[in-house]
Protein backbone atom coordinates (compact mmCIF):
# COMPACT_ATOMS: atom_id res chain seq x y z
CA UNK A 1 0.00 0.00 0.00
CA UNK A 2 0.95 3.62 -0.17
CA UNK A 3 0.29 5.80 2.90
CA UNK A 4 -1.16 3.98 5.86
CA UNK A 5 -4.74 3.05 5.14
CA UNK A 6 -4.68 3.62 1.40
CA UNK A 7 -6.49 1.23 -0.86
CA UNK A 8 -5.26 2.35 -4.27
CA UNK A 9 -1.93 0.94 -5.41
CA UNK A 10 0.61 3.12 -7.19
CA UNK A 11 2.44 1.64 -10.17
CA UNK A 12 5.84 3.16 -10.99
CA UNK A 13 7.58 2.45 -14.30
CA UNK A 14 11.35 2.09 -14.02
CA UNK A 15 13.61 3.68 -16.62
CA UNK A 16 16.76 5.79 -16.97
CA UNK A 17 15.46 8.40 -14.51
CA UNK A 18 14.64 5.90 -11.78
CA UNK A 19 16.91 2.88 -12.19
CA UNK A 20 19.48 3.63 -9.48
CA UNK A 21 19.12 1.58 -6.32
CA UNK A 22 18.64 4.68 -4.16
CA UNK A 23 15.87 6.03 -6.39
CA UNK A 24 14.06 2.70 -6.55
CA UNK A 25 14.31 2.41 -2.77
CA UNK A 26 12.97 5.95 -2.38
CA UNK A 27 9.95 5.48 -4.65
CA UNK A 28 9.00 2.25 -2.89
CA UNK A 29 9.31 4.00 0.46
CA UNK A 30 7.21 6.88 -0.94
CA UNK A 31 4.31 4.59 -1.80
CA UNK A 32 4.95 2.64 -5.02
CA UNK A 33 3.74 -0.91 -4.47
CA UNK A 34 3.88 -2.15 -8.04
CA UNK A 35 6.90 -1.85 -10.34
CA UNK A 36 6.45 -1.87 -14.12
CA UNK A 37 9.21 -2.97 -16.48
CA UNK A 38 8.37 -1.58 -19.91
CA UNK A 39 9.84 -3.84 -22.60
CA UNK A 40 9.08 -1.29 -25.31
CA UNK A 41 12.28 0.44 -24.18
CA UNK A 42 15.64 -0.77 -22.96
CA UNK A 43 17.49 -4.06 -23.29
CA UNK A 44 16.85 -7.25 -21.36
CA UNK A 45 20.11 -6.66 -19.46
CA UNK A 46 18.93 -3.20 -18.38
CA UNK A 47 15.59 -4.60 -17.26
CA UNK A 48 17.36 -7.34 -15.32
CA UNK A 49 19.33 -4.77 -13.34
CA UNK A 50 16.15 -2.84 -12.57
CA UNK A 51 14.35 -6.01 -11.52
CA UNK A 52 17.16 -7.12 -9.21
CA UNK A 53 17.42 -3.69 -7.59
CA UNK A 54 13.66 -3.48 -7.03
CA UNK A 55 13.56 -6.88 -5.34
CA UNK A 56 16.58 -6.00 -3.19
CA UNK A 57 15.10 -2.64 -2.16
CA UNK A 58 11.79 -4.29 -1.30
CA UNK A 59 13.57 -6.83 0.87
CA UNK A 60 15.70 -4.19 2.60
CA UNK A 61 12.67 -2.04 3.39
CA UNK A 62 10.48 -4.97 4.37
CA UNK A 63 7.81 -3.68 2.00
CA UNK A 64 6.24 -6.26 -0.36
CA UNK A 65 5.93 -5.21 -3.99
CA UNK A 66 4.63 -6.76 -7.19
CA UNK A 67 6.61 -6.51 -10.43
CA UNK A 68 5.08 -6.88 -13.87
CA UNK A 69 6.54 -7.13 -17.33
CA UNK A 70 4.81 -5.00 -19.96
CA UNK A 71 5.29 -6.60 -23.37
CA UNK A 72 5.74 -4.23 -26.31
CA UNK A 73 3.19 -5.82 -28.62
CA UNK A 74 2.79 -4.94 -32.30
CA UNK A 75 3.33 -1.46 -33.62
CA UNK A 76 2.82 -0.42 -37.24
CA UNK A 77 5.31 2.21 -38.33
CA UNK A 78 6.15 4.51 -41.22
CA UNK A 79 9.27 3.39 -43.11
CA UNK A 80 12.54 5.19 -43.79
CA UNK A 81 12.53 8.62 -45.44
CA UNK A 82 14.95 10.18 -47.91
CA UNK A 83 14.96 13.31 -45.75
CA UNK A 84 15.15 13.77 -41.98
CA UNK A 85 11.51 14.87 -41.93
CA UNK A 86 8.58 15.88 -44.13
CA UNK A 87 6.19 18.71 -43.34
CA UNK A 88 2.57 17.98 -44.22
CA UNK A 89 0.05 20.80 -44.43
CA UNK A 90 -3.70 20.39 -44.05
CA UNK A 91 -5.15 19.43 -47.43
CA UNK A 92 -1.91 17.94 -48.77
CA UNK A 93 -2.09 14.65 -50.68
CA UNK A 94 0.24 11.77 -49.87
CA UNK A 95 0.44 8.09 -50.84
CA UNK A 96 1.08 5.40 -48.25
CA UNK A 97 2.35 2.23 -49.88
CA UNK A 98 2.97 -1.30 -48.65
CA UNK A 99 5.89 -1.54 -51.07
CA UNK A 100 9.22 -1.22 -49.21
CA UNK A 101 11.47 1.73 -49.98
CA UNK A 102 12.60 5.13 -48.78
CA UNK A 103 9.79 7.64 -48.60
CA UNK A 104 9.57 11.06 -50.21
CA UNK A 105 7.38 14.14 -49.86
CA UNK A 106 4.63 12.49 -51.92
CA UNK A 107 4.95 8.80 -51.05
CA UNK A 108 5.91 6.90 -47.88
CA UNK A 109 6.04 3.21 -47.02
CA UNK A 110 4.44 1.39 -44.11
CA UNK A 111 5.64 -1.87 -42.53
CA UNK A 112 2.28 -3.69 -42.46
CA UNK A 113 2.23 -5.49 -45.85
CA UNK A 114 -1.51 -6.29 -45.83
CA UNK A 115 -2.80 -2.78 -45.23
CA UNK A 116 -3.89 -2.14 -48.82
CA UNK A 117 -6.09 -5.27 -48.63
CA UNK A 118 -7.86 -4.24 -45.42
CA UNK A 119 -8.14 -0.45 -45.46
CA UNK A 120 -11.09 1.30 -47.10
CA UNK A 121 -11.91 4.73 -48.44
CA UNK A 122 -12.92 6.95 -45.53
CA UNK A 123 -10.73 5.21 -42.96
CA UNK A 124 -8.40 7.38 -40.90
CA UNK A 125 -4.62 6.96 -40.72
CA UNK A 126 -3.23 8.50 -37.53
CA UNK A 127 0.52 9.03 -37.27
CA UNK A 128 2.67 9.92 -34.25
CA UNK A 129 -0.07 9.43 -31.63
CA UNK A 130 -2.60 11.23 -33.82
CA UNK A 131 -0.61 14.42 -34.30
CA UNK A 132 -0.93 13.82 -38.06
CA UNK A 133 -4.36 12.69 -39.29
CA UNK A 134 -4.97 11.43 -42.83
CA UNK A 135 -8.16 10.28 -44.54
CA UNK A 136 -8.08 7.59 -47.22
CA UNK A 137 -9.48 8.81 -50.56
CA UNK A 138 -8.52 5.91 -52.86
CA UNK A 139 -6.89 2.48 -52.75
CA UNK A 140 -5.04 1.55 -55.93
CA UNK A 141 -3.05 -1.69 -55.83
CA UNK A 142 -0.55 -1.37 -52.99
CA UNK A 143 -0.94 2.42 -52.92
CA UNK A 144 -3.26 4.11 -50.43
CA UNK A 145 -4.07 7.69 -51.44
CA UNK A 146 -4.69 10.03 -48.50
CA UNK A 147 -5.49 13.64 -47.74
CA UNK A 148 -4.11 15.35 -44.64
CA UNK A 149 -6.86 16.48 -42.28
CA UNK A 150 -4.34 17.52 -39.64
CA UNK A 151 -0.82 18.37 -40.77
CA UNK A 152 2.47 18.08 -38.96
CA UNK A 153 6.09 17.01 -39.22
CA UNK A 154 6.45 13.41 -40.39
CA UNK A 155 9.62 11.60 -39.31
CA UNK A 156 10.87 8.06 -40.03
CA UNK A 157 9.63 5.12 -37.95
CA UNK A 158 6.75 7.01 -36.37
CA UNK A 159 3.92 4.85 -35.09
CA UNK A 160 0.66 4.49 -37.00
CA UNK A 161 -2.83 3.89 -35.61
CA UNK A 162 -5.61 2.66 -37.88
CA UNK A 163 -8.97 2.91 -36.07
CA UNK A 164 -11.66 0.77 -37.63
CA UNK A 165 -9.27 -1.24 -39.81
CA UNK A 166 -9.51 -4.99 -38.97
CA UNK A 167 -5.74 -5.74 -39.19
CA UNK A 168 -6.49 -9.45 -39.52
CA UNK A 169 -2.84 -10.40 -39.99
CA UNK A 170 -1.56 -8.52 -36.94
CA UNK A 171 -1.11 -10.56 -33.76
CA UNK A 172 -1.07 -8.91 -30.34
CA UNK A 173 1.87 -11.21 -29.46
CA UNK A 174 5.01 -10.73 -31.56
CA UNK A 175 8.29 -12.59 -32.01
CA UNK A 176 9.95 -9.99 -29.77
CA UNK A 177 7.30 -10.57 -27.11
CA UNK A 178 7.92 -14.31 -27.29
CA UNK A 179 11.63 -13.79 -26.65
CA UNK A 180 10.99 -11.23 -23.90
CA UNK A 181 8.59 -13.61 -22.17
CA UNK A 182 11.58 -15.75 -21.17
CA UNK A 183 12.52 -12.94 -18.78
CA UNK A 184 9.19 -13.23 -16.99
CA UNK A 185 9.57 -16.94 -16.31
CA UNK A 186 13.27 -16.78 -15.47
CA UNK A 187 12.64 -14.07 -12.88
CA UNK A 188 9.19 -15.18 -11.74
CA UNK A 189 7.53 -11.81 -12.26
CA UNK A 190 4.08 -11.44 -10.76
CA UNK A 191 2.17 -10.42 -13.89
CA UNK A 192 2.67 -10.09 -17.64
CA UNK A 193 0.87 -7.27 -19.45
CA UNK A 194 -0.30 -8.03 -23.00
CA UNK A 195 -0.46 -4.97 -25.25
CA UNK A 196 -3.04 -4.16 -27.92
CA UNK A 197 -5.50 -6.87 -26.89
CA UNK A 198 -8.41 -6.95 -29.31
CA UNK A 199 -10.39 -9.92 -28.04
CA UNK A 200 -10.46 -12.65 -25.42
CA UNK A 201 -8.72 -14.93 -27.91
CA UNK A 202 -5.52 -12.86 -27.64
CA UNK A 203 -5.34 -13.55 -23.90
CA UNK A 204 -6.26 -17.21 -24.35
CA UNK A 205 -3.47 -17.63 -26.92
CA UNK A 206 -0.85 -16.17 -24.57
CA UNK A 207 -1.97 -18.34 -21.67
CA UNK A 208 -1.86 -21.41 -23.90
CA UNK A 209 1.66 -20.57 -25.05
CA UNK A 210 2.77 -20.18 -21.43
CA UNK A 211 1.45 -23.61 -20.50
CA UNK A 212 2.93 -25.28 -23.58
CA UNK A 213 6.37 -23.72 -23.33
CA UNK A 214 6.86 -23.23 -19.60
CA UNK A 215 4.43 -25.65 -18.00
CA UNK A 216 2.68 -22.95 -15.99
CA UNK A 217 0.97 -19.59 -16.34
CA UNK A 218 1.82 -16.13 -15.11
CA UNK A 219 -1.31 -14.02 -14.54
CA UNK A 220 -2.04 -11.81 -17.55
CA UNK A 221 -2.95 -8.13 -17.46
CA UNK A 222 -5.01 -7.35 -20.56
CA UNK A 223 -4.25 -3.83 -21.78
CA UNK A 224 -7.39 -2.23 -23.15
CA UNK A 225 -6.21 0.27 -25.76
CA UNK A 226 -8.37 -0.53 -28.78
CA UNK A 227 -12.14 -0.03 -29.26
CA UNK A 228 -12.46 -3.70 -30.25
CA UNK A 229 -11.26 -4.67 -26.78
CA UNK A 230 -13.78 -2.34 -25.15
CA UNK A 231 -16.52 -4.04 -27.17
CA UNK A 232 -15.31 -7.48 -26.03
CA UNK A 233 -14.59 -6.50 -22.42
CA UNK A 234 -17.01 -8.99 -20.84
CA UNK A 235 -15.29 -11.95 -22.53
CA UNK A 236 -11.82 -10.55 -21.81
CA UNK A 237 -12.72 -10.30 -18.12
CA UNK A 238 -13.40 -14.03 -18.09
CA UNK A 239 -9.86 -14.96 -19.20
CA UNK A 240 -7.61 -12.16 -17.90
CA UNK A 241 -6.26 -11.81 -14.37
CA UNK A 242 -6.34 -8.00 -14.38
CA UNK A 243 -7.17 -5.12 -16.71
CA UNK A 244 -5.27 -1.98 -17.64
CA UNK A 245 -7.10 1.01 -19.09
CA UNK A 246 -4.26 2.15 -21.37
CA UNK A 247 -5.57 5.58 -22.25
CA UNK A 248 -2.71 6.64 -24.54
CA UNK A 249 -3.41 4.48 -27.57
CA UNK A 250 -7.09 4.20 -26.63
CA UNK A 251 -7.33 7.98 -26.93
CA UNK A 252 -5.86 7.78 -30.43
CA UNK A 253 -7.87 4.78 -31.65
CA UNK A 254 -11.11 6.23 -30.24
CA UNK A 255 -12.18 9.85 -30.11
CA UNK A 256 -10.69 11.60 -27.04
CA UNK A 257 -14.08 12.61 -25.69
CA UNK A 258 -15.10 8.93 -25.56
CA UNK A 259 -12.21 7.82 -23.35
CA UNK A 260 -13.50 9.09 -19.96
CA UNK A 261 -16.77 7.19 -20.41
CA UNK A 262 -14.88 4.08 -21.56
CA UNK A 263 -12.64 4.33 -18.50
CA UNK A 264 -15.56 4.48 -16.10
CA UNK A 265 -17.44 1.64 -17.78
CA UNK A 266 -14.35 -0.60 -17.78
CA UNK A 267 -13.73 0.06 -14.08
CA UNK A 268 -17.37 -0.80 -13.30
CA UNK A 269 -17.11 -3.99 -15.35
CA UNK A 270 -13.97 -4.99 -13.44
CA UNK A 271 -15.77 -4.42 -10.14
CA UNK A 272 -18.59 -6.70 -11.24
CA UNK A 273 -16.11 -9.40 -12.30
CA UNK A 274 -13.93 -9.01 -9.21
CA UNK A 275 -10.80 -8.17 -11.19
CA UNK A 276 -8.14 -5.57 -10.35
CA UNK A 277 -8.00 -2.64 -12.77
CA UNK A 278 -5.14 -0.21 -13.44
CA UNK A 279 -5.79 3.27 -14.82
CA UNK A 280 -2.78 4.37 -16.84
CA UNK A 281 -1.13 6.93 -19.13
CA UNK A 282 -0.53 10.67 -18.78
CA UNK A 283 -1.90 10.84 -15.26
CA UNK A 284 0.76 13.34 -14.12
CA UNK A 285 2.31 14.00 -17.52
CA UNK A 286 3.34 17.58 -16.74
CA UNK A 287 5.62 16.26 -14.01
CA UNK A 288 7.95 15.02 -16.69
CA UNK A 289 9.40 18.54 -16.51
CA UNK A 290 7.61 20.30 -13.63
CA UNK A 291 7.74 19.60 -9.88
CA UNK A 292 3.97 20.03 -9.48
CA UNK A 293 1.05 18.59 -11.46
CA UNK A 294 -1.67 20.65 -13.09
CA UNK A 295 -5.06 20.98 -11.43
CA UNK A 296 -6.58 18.91 -14.23
CA UNK A 297 -4.10 16.07 -13.58
CA UNK A 298 -4.83 16.17 -9.86
CA UNK A 299 -8.55 15.89 -10.60
CA UNK A 300 -7.89 13.07 -13.07
CA UNK A 301 -6.07 10.95 -10.49
CA UNK A 302 -8.61 11.70 -7.76
CA UNK A 303 -11.55 10.84 -10.02
CA UNK A 304 -9.96 7.52 -11.01
CA UNK A 305 -9.60 6.71 -7.31
CA UNK A 306 -13.21 7.72 -6.62
CA UNK A 307 -14.32 5.52 -9.52
CA UNK A 308 -12.68 2.63 -7.68
CA UNK A 309 -9.61 1.89 -9.78
CA UNK A 310 -7.35 -0.65 -8.06
CA UNK A 311 -4.19 1.17 -9.13
CA UNK A 312 -3.00 4.33 -10.83
CA UNK A 313 0.10 4.18 -12.99
CA UNK A 314 3.05 6.47 -13.63
CA UNK A 315 4.80 5.88 -16.97
CA UNK A 316 7.21 8.46 -18.36
CA UNK A 317 6.83 10.48 -15.16
CA UNK A 318 9.02 7.99 -13.28
CA UNK A 319 10.82 6.29 -16.17
CA UNK A 320 12.22 9.37 -17.89
CA UNK A 321 10.96 12.44 -16.05
CA UNK A 322 12.89 14.98 -14.03
CA UNK A 323 10.92 14.38 -10.82
CA UNK A 324 10.30 10.61 -10.41
CA UNK A 325 10.23 10.60 -6.61
CA UNK A 326 8.02 13.68 -6.36
CA UNK A 327 5.57 12.14 -8.85
CA UNK A 328 5.11 9.09 -6.60
CA UNK A 329 4.80 11.23 -3.48
CA UNK A 330 2.20 13.53 -5.01
CA UNK A 331 0.18 10.71 -6.55
CA UNK A 332 0.15 8.97 -3.20
CA UNK A 333 -1.12 12.11 -1.46
CA UNK A 334 -3.85 12.63 -4.07
CA UNK A 335 -5.02 9.02 -3.70
CA UNK A 336 -4.94 9.12 0.10
CA UNK A 337 -6.94 12.35 0.21
CA UNK A 338 -9.56 11.05 -2.24
CA UNK A 339 -9.97 7.92 -0.14
CA UNK A 340 -10.98 9.97 2.90
CA UNK A 341 -14.24 10.95 1.21
CA UNK A 342 -17.54 9.36 2.17
CA UNK A 343 -18.15 8.45 -1.48
CA UNK A 344 -14.99 6.36 -1.57
CA UNK A 345 -15.70 4.57 1.69
CA UNK A 346 -19.16 3.59 0.42
CA UNK A 347 -17.56 2.37 -2.81
CA UNK A 348 -15.09 0.16 -0.92
CA UNK A 349 -17.92 -1.40 1.08
CA UNK A 350 -19.82 -2.16 -2.12
CA UNK A 351 -16.68 -3.68 -3.66
CA UNK A 352 -16.07 -5.91 -0.66
CA UNK A 353 -19.60 -7.25 -0.78
CA UNK A 354 -19.31 -7.84 -4.52
CA UNK A 355 -15.92 -9.56 -4.26
CA UNK A 356 -17.25 -11.88 -1.57
CA UNK A 357 -20.02 -12.85 -3.97
CA UNK A 358 -17.59 -13.28 -6.86
CA UNK A 359 -15.26 -15.46 -4.79
CA UNK A 360 -18.09 -17.89 -4.18
CA UNK A 361 -18.39 -18.38 -7.95
CA UNK A 362 -14.81 -18.17 -9.07
CA UNK A 363 -11.62 -19.79 -7.85
CA UNK A 364 -8.56 -17.56 -8.05
CA UNK A 365 -4.83 -18.16 -8.06
CA UNK A 366 -2.74 -17.00 -5.11
CA UNK A 367 -1.40 -14.02 -7.04
CA UNK A 368 -4.87 -12.85 -8.02
CA UNK A 369 -6.09 -13.30 -4.47
CA UNK A 370 -3.36 -10.92 -3.28
CA UNK A 371 -4.57 -8.36 -5.81
CA UNK A 372 -8.15 -8.70 -4.59
CA UNK A 373 -7.51 -9.11 -0.86
CA UNK A 374 -9.61 -7.06 1.51
CA UNK A 375 -7.88 -3.77 2.22
CA UNK A 376 -8.76 -1.94 5.43
CA UNK A 377 -9.21 1.82 5.64
CA UNK A 378 -7.34 3.54 8.44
Amino acid sequence: MGQKGTYTKIVATLGPASESYDTIRSIIKAGARVIRLNFSHGSADEQQIRYDRARAASQELGIPIAIFQDLQGPKIRIGALQEASIVLQKGDSIIITTQPGEGSRHRVSIDYPYLHEEIQVGNRVLIDDGLIALTVTQVEGQDIHCTAEEGGTLRPRKGVNLPGVPLKHLSSFTAKDEKDLEFAFTNKVDYVALSFVRSAEDVIALRSLMRTRYGREIPVIAKIEKPEAVADIERILQVASAIMVARGDLGVEAYPEEVPIMQKSIIRACHSAGLPVITATQMLESMMHNPRPTRAETNDVANAVLDGTSAVMLSGETAAGEYPLQAVEIMNRIAANAERSIDFQRLVLDQRLNWEHVELRRKRSTTEAVGLATRELA
